[in-house]
């Protein structure tokens, strides 16, 4: 690119193009004359260097260049609509708004209690929380489409992307059930676990594998009814007795209300830890910083905790 830098306007209209796959539709939708458009768009591709549309019948394709540059005008310009959303908002000085990225493997229960104490602000909170897998939210965060995500996982070694994990700390795991199932598993527990019906987790949580070898170490061969990539699912089939499911035992409480289950056991030496993720190495965030600080202060979580 040359040290002119680049046009946004001749971007935006690029875009739309790509978008809309001819020049006449994006001149209707822009409402100016095509040969507006057609000029900007030579403008842009002689900035450049490098052709990005290219005729295909009566449409305009892609070339690679092009690809590439629509990635990045996606984001440019999702990103100037959410600010303008934001800017646009009628309490845009009296509410602080946090968009949250939360990890589909992240139990629902931790989630809303660490978003609790984001909300005990003396300042008004905007939550805007979104749920996807874990990379994902990863590519959101490292374009600043979102403040923080709160996952059960630390950021992969070796990554390139700027961002930083925060422990927020962990907790020991126990088995729950519905009352007729715990009172039936309780007794003789691990051994008790011996085809009895479970809820887990699918092998794409890290954690899963750590209770397949928990299970192996106790000698024990429970029946999996089900196997689930999304929490919330997984608590629902266990609302309705299908079977026993693994929780955090600092929740048991949060549970017992929540679902209706009781603690059949403790899965000893088998913890699960969650984190903060963010862009920056020091958090400034004020509704994430007071997620940090009521962790810290033992919000809900045993075990030790560290920023």
């Amino acid at each position: 690119m040359k040290t002119t830098g680049l046009n946004f306007r001749h971007l935006y209209y690029f875009w739309v193009v790509a978008k809309e796959g001819s020049v006449t539709r994006a001149a209707e939708r822009l409402d100016v004359a095509i040969q507006t458009i057609s000029a900007q768009l030579a403008l842009l591709e002689q900035s450049i260097g490098k052709a990005l549309l290219a005729p295909q019948g009566r449409r305009l394709v892609l070339t690679e260049a092009g690809r590439v540059a629509l990635g990045y005008a996606d984001q440019i310009f999702l990103l100037g609509e959410q600010m303008q959303e934001v800017l646009t908002e009628t309490d845009i000085g009296k509410t602080m708004r946090l968009t949250v990225g939360l990890s589909d493997s992240l139990p629902k229960l931790i989630a809303s209690r660490l978003l609790e104490a984001a909300l005990k602000l003396p300042q008004k909170v905007k939550l805007v929380c979104h749920e996807d897998d874990f990379e994902s939210l990863l590519g959101d965060l490292s374009v600043h489409k979102l403040d923080v995500i709160l996952t059960d996982r630390p950021v992969p070694s070796g990554t390139t992307l700027r961002v930083f994990s925060h422990l927020l700390g962990e907790s020991e795991l126990s088995l729950f059930g519905l009352p007729a199932l715990a009172e039936r598993y309780r007794e003789g527990f691990p051994k008790s676990l011996h085809g009895a019906p479970l809820l887990l987790p699918t092998r794409n949580h890290a954690i899963r594998g750590r209770f397949d070898q928990w299970f192996e170490s106790h000698d024990v061969r429970p029946d999996i009814v089900g196997e689930f990539d999304d929490n919330a699912l997984l608590n629902t089939f266990a609302r309705h007795g299908h079977g026993l499911f693994p929780a955090p035992s600092a929740l048991a409480d949060d549970v017992r209300e929540e679902i209706g289950a009781e603690p059949v056991g403790e899965l000893s030496q088998l913890r699960e830890q969650f984190y903060a993720i963010s862009n920056e190495r020091k958090i400034k965030h004020p509704a994430v910083d007071a997620i940090l600080t009521a962790v810290h202060g033992g919000l809900f979580i045993k075990g030790s905790t560290s920023g």
